[in-house]
């Protein structure tokens, strides 16, 4: 064997070596929404290899982003997936066995398992695992397992059957697919005429849910989770109008993070930690606070199940945590992945709000005069991208306060309307 030839297979060695050294992160959509490349950040700077798949023109990237990444692959349409499979091809070749496939987004938590399964990434769920994640049917039978009462539900099929159910719960009913994403495709139909015009109008290829109406307002349970379900931070806030309201109505939003430590949203929160495969998550629960009592659910002030999402919580609530504890969940992410733990101490600081106003809506108060009255407690104020626009609003800002009626006067300053209503 010639020395040449020795060199080459000494050099392979620690190549291999080196792959197998290396955490491979594939990142799908690192580029949006913009704030994504945070999470890619903190995995780089930790010594993974952060292998971004977007279908975004590399040039396009802000500067953000590609700093965030050790390479981009571009293909053609994120939505299909051979392509997708292709760049994971491509990156398990060059860098070897990938580690971790994610993404924080609901969109795309299908696509994330599927290439799991494929690659056979045990970080993470497996597309064959993935129902109860994804079918909001099946997530009311994983609540009611562990005790948590949910709305009456049927399969919206048939007409006739669709009316029988209208019957044993009367209106209003809310019909969602029972595969979606957020709000879309979601309403709240008042009496037969609404309930025979979406049926007559409704996507056949979708399959709905209809629902029982709940009188209640959201609350949500979000936090991280290591490889043994543990929690490694939590936090909670309270939705004071319905995102499928913000979605229909094109209503302003806002809501708050509240105190958890020894709450029953956090006793509940962790009996559904344990209830779902949350290994190694991120995770952002939706539940029901009852404003009324409701018969065969519960008393006003108890918690009915609502929803699973298996990924970071949306809306700036990520950034809002880590105004709320003076932390970064992406470096505790990060850590995670990387490390199965974190060492960042965990103690809430603040009450953090979050407003969202609409170009449509008439208000009384100026930006100018906003940042002038508040601009101390004022974190962020930003335009909304347009196609996130719909659920977000238009433009949000984020503000803090040691003081939960400091932060409620800040929120209703904010949306007050030029004829001096509040609905807050």
């Amino acid at each position: 064997m010639s020395t040449i030839t020795i060199s080459r297979s000494i050099e392979n060695l620690l190549k291999n070596e080196n792959k197998s050294k290396n955490l491979n992160v594939v990142f799908i959509s690192p580029h949006f929404p913009l704030y994504f490349h945070n999470f890619c950040r903190h995995l780089k700077e930790k010594g993974a290899n952060v292998l971004g798949i977007g279908d975004a023109d590399y040039n396009s990237l802000d500067k953000s982003t590609k700093d965030s990444l050790t390479e981009y692959y571009k293909v053609g349409n994120l939505e299909n997936f051979e392509e997708v499979n292709k760049a994971c091809e491509f990156f398990n070749s060059k860098y070897g066995d990938i580690g971790w496939i994610e993404s924080q987004n609901e969109y795309w938590l299908e696509t994330e398992a599927t290439l799991r399964s494929k690659f056979n990434v045990d970080t993470g769920t497996k597309i064959e695992k993935m129902a109860p994640m994804k079918y909001k049917s099946k997530m009311k039978e994983v609540y009611k397992k562990v005790g948590i009462p949910v709305a009456r539900y049927e399969f919206v099929t048939e007409y006739d059957k669709a009316i029988a159910f209208t019957k044993d719960v009367g209106y209003p009913i809310v019909v969602k697919p029972d595969n979606g994403v957020g709000a879309t495709s979601t309403y709240k139909l008042k009496n037969d005429e609404e309930l025979a015009y979406f049926f007559e109008t409704k996507d056949n290829s979708i399959l709905y849910i209809m629902e029982e109406f709940i009188c209640g307002h959201v609350e949500t349970f979000d936090g991280i989770t290591d490889s043994d379900k543990n929690i490694l931070i939590a936090s909670s806030h309270i939705m004071l109008n319905s995102i499928m309201d913000c979605v229909n109505e094109l209503s302003d939003t806002a809501f708050y993070s509240q105190p958890i430590k020894g709450s029953d949203i956090e006793e509940i929160g962790k009996k559904i930690v344990k209830g779902f495969d949350t290994r190694s998550r991120f995770f952002h629960f939706e539940f029901f606070r009852l404003d009324e009592d409701k018969k065969g659910l519960g008393k006003k002030g108890d918690l009915i199940g609502l929803e699973v999402n298996m990924r970071a919580p949306g809306a700036y609530m990520p950034d809002m945590i880590n105004y709320t504890y003076d932390v970064d969940v992406y470096s505790i992410w990060a850590d995670m992945l990387v490390n199965d733990k974190t060492s960042v101490d965990i103690d809430r600081k603040y009450f953090v709000g979050y407003a969202s106003r609409r170009n449509s809506i008439n208000y009384n108060y100026s930006f100018e005069d906003i940042i002038n009255k508040y601009k101390d407690e004022i974190l962020l104020n930003v335009e909304v991208p347009k196609v996130l626009s719909a659920a977000m609003g238009n433009y949000i800002f984020l503000f803090r306060s040691k003081e939960e009626k400091r932060l409620k006067e800040i929120m209703k300053f904010i949306l007050r309307r030029s004829n001096g209503e509040s609905w807050i």
